[in-house]
């Protein structure tokens, strides 16, 4: 027995060893993983190939690990920085022979940000290379960009639908009215629409008026951008009698973008392959209509930028502005501040340069950003605010301690108000039988009071400091634009405003993008020569890994050339594609409402106008499970 026991005290140790062993094994694997080093991507002479999966955001947000396990993925968003960087790199780099970019599964983007991608398009041309687009369905982002290009290819099953912006938002007054729900609002502004959808069943007048005015400024300039970039489109035909036009080619959409001037030839992924191959020269490993050329991401490995001269730090304040640390692609205040106050700290930097694309969000969260930049400028060192697309409400709050704002004429800003909205249940509670009732010490004992209704002295509180905070946000424009109060107020009021016109009441100083206003703070600071530090981009292993281990898992290698001919996306599947959209904007209205978020500087409305990295993120029916989720967490 003894013997036994021996022999099973010694399996015991072998077992336990191995376990050790494989157990070492596998975090010094993983941390040979996260520690490893991209090497600089392998360019091949040819084209630089960009296949735009996603949306061009501002922002690029990181994978977290419960995505990859629910099996969600993320959605193939590419920062537009990176492709501007990448296309104005390839004009001036002999082994590209021409640009490529294909927009088959593209989700779009700002305006601002087609207006600079389709000028980084120009430089390419104006250095006697071509630039080739291929598409399945061309909508407005699309258009704007084929514009710039030498040659604009359509599927010959797809075909091209300017819509102008616009569209229809959601009203829930009358479903709040037969659930019984009480939305309690608060706010200040005339044109502070953002509560309108829990208070009517309809838009306002007044909001109707301040979102058409910026409707047509974009508008105008989207068509004023198009018919530069390429004269004989025909944008009156297009949008006049879409119908009629259409039946003119015998209803084939793609011949009908060919004849209105909108795309250059008809023809699918293995034809357009073949004319650039014709161009940079075939391919002859890979299969039919492959050509040689490099894929975006090895290019941007091998043309790494510049670190010559002062540093100049950049701090992007992007997505919706939030307590806490969250992002990228979602401003978190607490993150964004800390890395303002340690480049601060650091002495490192000779100036900041704040890059804004936000609709706005928690007053706290807007806060902790403007005080971390009021900090940073109070040691003398230059501020300068870009505004991208969208930098509104609290993306302008974020926006006051800046020495210069740069602003483009499509950027949407403004939005200068403050709300709250609370629900109570009173109502629905009764209606089920349940009641209310207690004892109270004080005035506001359990106030305010979500199940038994709001007493008088709760809603009166809760409207002054919505009051004070907007007196506030008043202040601080005003003394960051050297105007009154008054002047302000007469300005503000919730109300939106493009570019343009925000230039001309004197909340922007100057037309132009982040180069311009990098040039701005590299000149105030003195620097001969500069190079901006993206903050908060430093490489991240862990998030490398997940994002190889997503494309793998979705088979996103595909090399650079054109993946394989798919079915073209017609008007029908462009609707069933926007469904998820849809699921996550009523996400986000409701999220305002039942999400206990407190006071907010947020633009509602901006929404409808500057698409996110989220409405592009995957399956509708994987987004509308998500909103249960969001509804029920």
């Amino acid at each position: 027995m003894k013997f036994a026991r021996s022999v099973w005290k010694i399996l015991v140790a072998i077992k336990d060893g191995l376990v050790l062993l494989l157990l070492l094994l596998f975090f010094g694997g993983l941390y040979a993983l996260l520690t490893l080093r991209p090497s600089p991507g392998v360019v091949q002479a040819g084209a630089l190939y960009i296949a735009l999966e996603g949306p061009v955001v501002e922002e690029r947000a990181r994978l977290r690990p419960t995505q990859l396990l629910a099996g969600g993925g993320r959605s193939k968003a590419v920062q537009e920085r990176d492709l501007v960087r990448a296309v104005e790199a390839a004009a001036l780099d002999d082994r590209i022979k021409a640009v490529v970019l294909d927009l088959d599964s593209f989700g779009g983007g700002s305006q601002v940000a087609m207006t600079r991608i389709g000028a980084a398009m120009d430089k390419v041309r104006s250095a006697k290379k071509p630039v080739l687009v291929h598409a399945g369905l061309y909508t407005d982002d699309g258009v704007q960009l084929a514009a710039h290009a030498s040659e604009a290819w359509v599927d010959p099953l797809g075909g091209a639908m300017v819509t102008g912006p616009g569209g229809t938002n959601l009203y829930f007054k009358a479903l709040l009215d037969r659930l019984k729900v009480k939305a309690h609002v608060f706010k200040v502004g005339t044109y502070k629409s953002a509560v309108e959808p829990f208070t009517r069943e309809n838009a306002s007048p007044e909001a109707k008026a301040a979102l058409g005015a910026v409707y047509a400024a974009l508008w105008e300039a989207w068509q004023a951008d198009v018919k530069k970039a390429r004269p004989k489109a025909d944008i009156k035909l297009v949008t006049g009698d879409p119908v009629k036009w259409i039946a003119a080619s015998g209803g084939d959409a793609a011949k009908a973008a060919v004849a209105a001037g909108l795309v250059d030839r008809v023809g699918d992924k293995v034809a357009f392959g073949k004319r650039v191959a014709e161009i940079v020269g075939e391919d002859p490993s890979g299969s039919e209509g492959a050509f040689k050329g490099t894929a975006l991401e090895p290019y941007l490995a091998d043309r790494a930028p510049s670190t010559a001269g002062k540093a100049i730090a950049v701090v992007t304040v992007a997505g919706n502005i939030v307590d806490g640390d969250a992002g990228p692609g979602t401003a978190g205040g607490d993150r964004i501040a800390e890395l303002v106050d340690k480049a601060a700290a650091s002495g490192d930097y000779a100036a900041l340069v704040v890059r804004v694309d936000s609709p706005g969000g928690s007053v706290t969260g807007a806060e902790r950003i403007r005080a971390a930049i009021a900090r940073m400028k109070a040691k003398k060192i230059p501020v300068a605010v870009s505004m991208a697309g969208l930098a509104a409400s609290g993306g302008y709050w974020v926006s006051t301690p800046a020495d210069r704002v740069f602003a483009e004429p499509a950027t949407i800003t403004g939005s200068i108000g403050i709300f709250a909205i609370i629900p109570s249940f009173e109502d629905a509670l009764s209606r089920i039988g349940v009641g209310t009732d207690g004892v109270k010490t004080t005035p506001l004992s359990g106030e305010p009071d979500v199940f038994g209704g709001f007493s008088p002295t709760a809603q009166a509180l809760i409207q002054q400091q919505i009051d004070s905070g907007y007196a506030r946000f008043v202040r601080l424009v005003a003394d960051a634009r050297r105007k009154s109060p008054a002047d302000i107020d007469r300005i503000a009021q919730g109300r939106i405003w493009d570019g343009g016109t925000a230039r001309q009441l004197g909340l922007v100083d100057e037309f132009g993008g982040i180069d311009e206003a990098l040039a701005w703070a590299a000149k105030q600071a003195g620097a001969g020569s500069w190079h901006p530090v993206y903050l908060g981009n430093e490489p991240d292993p862990f998030g490398a890994l997940l994002d190889q281990l997503a494309d793998s898992e979705g088979g996103a290698d595909q090399g650079h050339v054109l993946g394989a001919q798919g079915a073209a996306p017609d008007f029908a599947a462009l609707a069933a594609q926007r469904q998820g959209a849809l699921a996550e904007r009523l996400a986000d209205d409701l999220a305002h409402l039942l999400g206990g978020a407190g006071a907010q500087v947020y633009c509602l409305e901006c929404a409808g106008i500057a698409p996110a990295e989220a409405a592009a993120a995957g399956p509708p029916a994987r987004t509308w499970l998500a909103l249960i989720g969001r509804l029920l967490g």
